[in-house]
């Protein structure tokens, strides 16, 4: 079960997401559902369309299944997904 403590290792693809900052003024405050993750980057469905979002220097804000909040800085997720979700 994701909580706020393993959400690092688990998928990221389905959550609902805010990006709380970034490095990007432009891109502060972009809010959708997670739809992709590569190493370097989140690919967030907007009502305005797909927005890359780069991890670092990035804040995000999911909204866990079962409704928590929990902010997570981007640089802790700078990895390949694949390869997070092994870490232990």
């Amino acid at each position: 079960m994701i909580s706020c403590q393993n959400v690092i290792r688990h998928e990221l693809i389905g959550l609902d997401v805010l990006v709380a900052g970034a490095a990007n003024p432009f891109q502060t405050g972009v809010s959708g559902h997670i739809i992709d993750e590569t190493r370097n980057l989140v690919v967030i469905q907007t009502q305005a369309g797909i927005k890359k979002i780069p991890k670092l220097g990035s804040t995000f804000r999911l909204s866990l299944p079962d409704n928590t909040l929990v902010e997570i800085n981007g640089s802790a997720l700078i990895l390949a997904p694949e390869k997070r979700l092994k870490r232990a």
